[in-house]
């Protein structure tokens, strides 16, 4: 009679039973991906992370892991499991409720495709339906297929393909026992056993998995013992990405976005950048070790923030971990929770279950707060969050995260396409892009554009300019009477304009300005791709009191590089379709093409001659004998204050700004000036960007005169001119103090 009434069911229910053009027509959603040039991934957008795999390129490992994790009798049942169903009903009986034993991987396929996953006897009636329909019209390795890359796996990670990156860190195929065990344990309760979150319960279900494997044979003894020694490195916060270029990855997906706002994150668009991988590394860590150093030489704020710690019975407590879930890894800096510290030591808690112990010279940062002197709401106690990293011996020692900012950012002066950007300390904690969107005084990095319109003015890099004092009235200025200062205070004389480029000086900013006139430099900076408004005709402008983005920074010294044309940063090279069909590709228009034309070429020599000056003997002079070549230009940046500190320069491949301030404007400290806060920064990218690359000096354009002077300083002893302003005889400039360091 059951089956009489079984059979009815399925005559009456089978017709009516969904269509499988879903499993045959199979179309994830795939999400939105950036990659560097080269290819490398750098981001990854949609809800559902995959990476589709087929099933002759999983390895043999993971299906084996799989099947005794889920299905061991997956390649002889016929969609349902017949034992299991027996278990799972005995189960449900002797339970008294509703719960089942594991569905088969048919089961689950039809379950995730096409059904809820309330648990009731009529859902499950349609599940072994479902199962048996895709038995008879699919295969199983087909149907194995469908599960590897629909299966939800945590961490938004869709499929075995997806998580293997997700979890560590690299592909399917280069996974072995331990690792594979750990995934296969995942299907169960993706929650329960995420080993990020739920390490101790993972463990417990991959050695589930892996006793499974041995006892059906897919594994020795010898095999299993060594997958049960063998220590897993889980990815955790650090970065699951090629390199650091999260700011690059959403400049790239807001771009996609905005043109293909329908299915931009589930169609598998993507996206090649202009980024190069070793370029984005240097800027990064150089970034990086640049705000860390400045925060280290303003000393240590003290706790992070206090927990309560009352209901806590020892240190291996889980709860610990649930005390830090607010507190995110910054790349190497760790959150910890102090348990116990005294001047002599400090152990914390990391999350995970790892008991660190700081001494030593790993307190010394930190000395001052761990004292029962220090300020109540910072001192170093029991229940403090901290943030601790290791040292070059591999020994812990307190750190902290810091709250000034920073932004680089270089490209290719001759066609644009940036090489680099890092628009901030930390994406995950400041989203904000201040590569592109943070407008910041530039100080007297904005001076070569003033000395470069002087130039088109009749001035040369001979001309002598007075280094004094100046000041004017409210009825000049328009508003209140203005007293200019050097950033020392003090004042050399007369001196040539390349000699005052080289040191900053202040005055002679000024004096050039006013001579050229403040209405002809607001027109004339436009040129290098400045926004006239966003500096106003007062001469305040000599002295970088205007506006710019660290982006149009680049760009205009960009112009000094390539000899004289205003080229357009590009950030995205090419979107395409998930098939590899290029949608849309920049077009950019190089250096040399007579319409991007913006000084004239001589002038742009000029610039570089002086600039050359800078990072040589001038306010940048580091930066040469840091590299050790002599052809890099640039010029510091530091604003009234203290507030902004800049270098931006280049050599003839490659053009890079270094800016660093805070998010509400104040001052840095004495001392924090471009070549000390921003310059290393710069130095650290080229460093890397720079190497193997020969020396390249520009090539000497029509039209220029080289002309023997007095010998001064430590400037030429020949200088350049151009042919119709070549002096009839050339100004000594006032004696310099040869020990006199130049300020900025």
């Amino acid at each position: 009679m059951a089956i009489a009434m079984a059979a009815v069911v399925l005559i009456l229910t089978y017709p009516n039973l969904p269509s499988l053009e879903i499993l045959t027509d199979y179309r994830p959603k795939i999400p939105l991906r950036v990659y560097t040039s080269e290819g490398h991934l750098i981001g990854e957008f949609g809800e559902e992370r995959r990476a589709i795999v087929r099933i002759q390129d999983v390895p043999e490992v993971m299906k084996q892991a799989i099947l005794a994790a889920e299905d061991e009798r997956f390649y002889q049942h016929s969609g349902v499991d017949a034992q299991g169903v027996v278990r799972a009903m005995l189960s449900n009986l002797l339970g008294g409720g509703k719960r089942q034993g594991a569905s088969t991987i048919t089961q689950q396929v039809a379950k995730n495709f096409f059904l809820s996953s309330e648990k009731t006897y009529t859902r499950k009636l349609y599940e072994a339906l479902l199962s048996f329909k895709i038995e008879n019209n699919l295969s199983k390795d087909q149907i194995f297929e469908l599960y590897i890359n629909q299966i939800f796996l945590g961490q938004r990670a869709y499929g075995f393909g997806a998580a293997a990156q997700i979890y560590f860190g690299k592909p399917l195929k280069e996974l072995n026992i331990a690792e594979a065990a750990m995934l296969a344990g995942l299907p169960k309760a993706p929650s329960a056993f995420n080993p990020v979150v739920n390490p101790k319960r993972a463990s417990l279900r991959q050695q589930y998995v892996l006793r499974r494997m041995h006892e059906l044979g897919f594994i020795d003894a010898r095999q299993h013992e060594a997958a049960l020694k063998q220590a897993l490195v889980v990815k955790r916060e650090t970065n699951e990405y090629a390199v650091h270029a999260e700011f690059v990855a959403e400049m790239a997906r807001q771009m996609a976005a905005e043109r293909f706002p329908e299915d931009v994150y589930t169609r598998g668009l993507r996206i090649y950048t202009t980024i190069l991988k070793n370029d984005q590394e240097a800027a990064y860590s150089s970034l990086r070790r640049g705000v860390l150093d400045y925060d280290r030489r303003h000393g240590y704020r003290g706790a992070e923030a206090y927990v309560e710690m009352t209901d806590i019975k020892s240190e291996q407590d889980e709860a610990l971990d649930e005390l830090l879930q607010d507190f995110h890894d910054s790349e190497d800096l760790h959150p910890a929770l102090v348990l116990q510290a005294d001047a002599k030591q400090i152990r914390a808690y990391r999350r995970g279950g790892e008991i660190v112990t700081i001494s030593g010279d790993g307190l010394k940062f930190a000395a001052r707060m761990i004292d029962d002197k220090a300020p109540p709401n910072k001192r170093l106690r029991r229940g403090a969050v901290i943030r601790v990293q290791t040292d070059e011996k591999n020994n812990w020692r307190i750190t902290q995260m810091p709250e000034v900012e920073a932004a680089f950012l270089s490209a290719d002066p001759q066609n644009g396409a940036i090489r680099s950007l890092v628009g901030g300390f930390d994406f995950n904690r400041n989203k904000f892009n201040h590569a592109t969107q943070a407008w910041r005084q530039p100080g007297s990095s904005f001076k070569p554009f003033i000395y470069s319109g002087a130039l088109e003015k009749g001035f040369t890099p001979a001309s002598i300019i007075r280094d004094e004092p100046i000041s004017f009235p409210a009825s000049v200025t328009g508003s209140q009477a203005w007293e200019p200062k050097n950033y020392d205070g003090k004042y050399e004389g007369p001196m040539r304009m390349r000699t005052a480029l080289a040191k900053s000086k202040n005055m002679v900013s000024i004096r050039l300005l006013q001579a050229s006139g403040v209405n002809f430099i607001q027109d004339y900076i436009t040129r290098f791709g400045f926004d006239a408004e966003k500096h106003p005709p007062y001469l305040t402008m000599a002295l970088g009191a205007g506006s710019v983005t660290p982006w149009q920074m680049v760009t205009a010294y960009a112009v000094f590089a390539n000899s004289g044309y205003l080229i357009q940063p590009y950030v995205v090279r090419d979107i395409q379709d998930e098939k590899g069909q290029v949608l849309a590709a920049a077009q950019p228009v190089t250096a040399g093409d007579d319409t991007l034309r913006a000084i004239d070429p001589r002038n742009a020599y000029v610039m570089d001659s002086m600039l050359r000056d800078v990072t040589i003997y001038g306010t940048a002079a580091r930066a040469s004998a840091t590299l050790k070549r002599r052809d890099l230009a640039g010029k510091t940046g530091t604003t009234n204050e203290h507030v902004d500190a800049w270098f931006c320069g280049y050599q003839r491949t490659v053009v890079g700004c270094s800016w660093i301030g805070f998010d509400q404007p104040r001052n840095m400290g004495n001392g924090e000036t471009g070549g000390t806060a921003a310059l290393p920064t710069w130095i650290g990218y080229m460093a890397r960007a720079l190497k193997d690359v020969p020396e390249s000096f520009m090539p000497q354009p029509d039209g220029l005169v080289a002309l023997e002077i007095a010998a001064s300083g430590k400037g030429p002893a020949k200088e350049i001119f151009y042919k119709e302003n070549v002096p009839t005889e050339v100004e000594p400039e006032a004696p310099q103090d040869q020990n006199a360091k130049p300020f900025d």
